[in-house]
């Protein structure tokens, strides 16, 4: 398995233990805001991408311990979750 294949599967498992720890923390709080809220995640990838531009743009940060790279995973799992209502709500019709 070449280095890049490896490094794709640890942030896929990574993405995934956030996912499985917020959601038992909070809940299926995505499911049901996008049930209720038309285009809630568009609305939830702009406000990500919005801060990436931010903090890639901005030299002097306030926050500190907010990076990049949270930033990108936290666009990454919006996406995949996307996905996964989108197949879950065919699977159901």
């Amino acid at each position: 398995m070449s280095d890049k294949i490896k490094a794709h599967m640890d942030i896929c498992k990574f993405l995934n233990n956030i996912y499985e720890a917020k959601n038992e923390d909070y809940g299926d709080r995505f499911g049901k805001a996008r049930g209720l809220i038309p285009n809630y995640t568009l609305g939830k990838l702009y406000d990500k991408f919005s801060r990436y531009m931010n903090l890639s743009l901005r030299d002097n940060r306030q926050v500190e311990d907010e990076t990049i790279e949270d930033t990108l995973l936290d666009l990454a799992n919006y996406c995949i979750m996307e996905v996964m209502e989108r197949r879950l709500e065919n699977e159901n019709d």
